[in-house]
């Protein structure tokens, strides 16, 4: 979120984050904006001179228990779906002229709606105007299907559209990472020179101009990039791997392969899943547990190529060890489209 702002214009000046693995990738890659590194809960104040503009309070709470993967938890007694009232709380605590508020699809669908009727009524109470779209990341240059949902709240009564997708054809999982080096599995060099000139105008993108520091945009000539770590996966799940074609996922692994399971039918569809080339990926949630495959390759996916598939351009450096790292990329809203967002949000604001 606060990598889309940047690239939208928004000059970002203060960042929440409890987890100590994702608040230290954000204070490297940001080196200007103040880090708190603290549970939301235990702020009370929010020490932020104004710099003359219009403020803007954007967050995505826990959504662990709005998943549509997690059933056991979609309900009010979960404790973890009752965090957005923390993020209310800033908001009335910081009074800001628009509130942005994101989260998974599910919210939508808990509770038959209980949880966004909630946050609605709660930023109707305090004189936000509010409108609210689930946005399909495809749709905004990123090349995988991923939906998100987006509450966006104004204090001077500015309903505002749904943001215009920004590409015709889907970015596709070759034009995402085709340039990125071959990898083995359980690979451990952090960084790899690319094996080719962009092959796409995303590719070049991911490559190029994208940086900002201090409120600049700065070349990214590199001729190498980062995290080009792959999960080990042990012999018996790579001999798995090379049964799944394109598109493909545990079904078309023979069952003799799956005796460890007590039940294979009963593993989720997007177990063990082969992206296609052709198409935007899936959603990059835990690809690790889930064993996504690359489309080419009889491995995971490394952390580098899931960042390229969140629309993290390569400069983007993710901090601690693979397993932390694979989490904050899959927890990440892609950087793409909160930019879409931030910006339709500018120009409502500019009218």
């Amino acid at each position: 979120m606060g990598l889309g702002a940047a690239l939208a214009g928004i000059n970002v000046r203060l960042c929440v984050e409890a987890d100590s693995h994702a608040s230290r990738t954000y204070a490297y890659n940001n080196p200007h904006v103040k880090v708190l590194a603290k549970d939301i809960r235990n702020i009370s104040e929010i020490d932020l001179p104004s710099d003359g503009g219009g403020k803007i309070l954007f967050g995505g709470p826990p959504c662990q228990g709005f998943s549509t993967s997690n059933q056991k938890n979609r309900t009010r007694s979960n404790p973890n779906n009752w965090l957005f009232r923390e993020f209310l709380r800033i908001v009335s605590l910081w009074n800001p002229d628009w509130v942005v508020f994101e989260n998974v699809r599910g919210i939508v669908e808990t509770e038959k709606g209980f949880f966004l009727r909630r946050i609605i009524k709660h930023l109707a109470s305090l004189g936000y105007t509010t409108s609210w779209w689930i946005l399909n990341a495809a749709e905004y240059g990123v090349p995988q299907r991923r939906h998100r949902l987006f509450v966006i709240g104004s204090m001077h009564g500015i309903a505002i559209d749904k943001p215009r997708p920004g590409v015709q054809e889907p970015v596709t999982v070759r034009q995402a990472i085709s340039d990125l080096p071959d990898l083995p599995n359980g690979a451990a060099v952090d960084r790899k020179p690319y094996k080719f000139v962009p092959p796409s105008k995303y590719a070049r993108l991911m490559r190029g101009k994208l940086k900002v520091l201090s409120g600049h945009f700065v070349t990214n000539s590199a001729p190498h990039s980062s995290g080009h770590f792959v999960s080990n996966s042990a012999p018996h799940i790579v001999r798995r791997y090379k049964h799944v074609p394109q598109g493909g996922n545990w079904e078309n692994i023979p069952s003799m392969l799956m005796r460890n399971y007590a039940d294979r039918t009963r593993c989720h569809t997007g177990i063990y899943h082969r992206l296609r080339d052709n198409a935007p990926s899936i959603v990059i949630g835990n690809y690790r547990k889930n064993m996504l495959i690359h489309p080419w390759q009889d491995r995971g996916l490394s952390v580098r190529e899931a960042t390229r598939l969140q629309s993290f351009p390569d400069w983007y450096e993710f901090k601690g060890s693979i397993g932390f790292q694979q989490q904050q990329v899959g927890n990440a809203v892609p950087p793409l489209l909160a930019k879409s967002v931030f910006e339709a949000i500018i120009a409502a604001g500019s009218q």
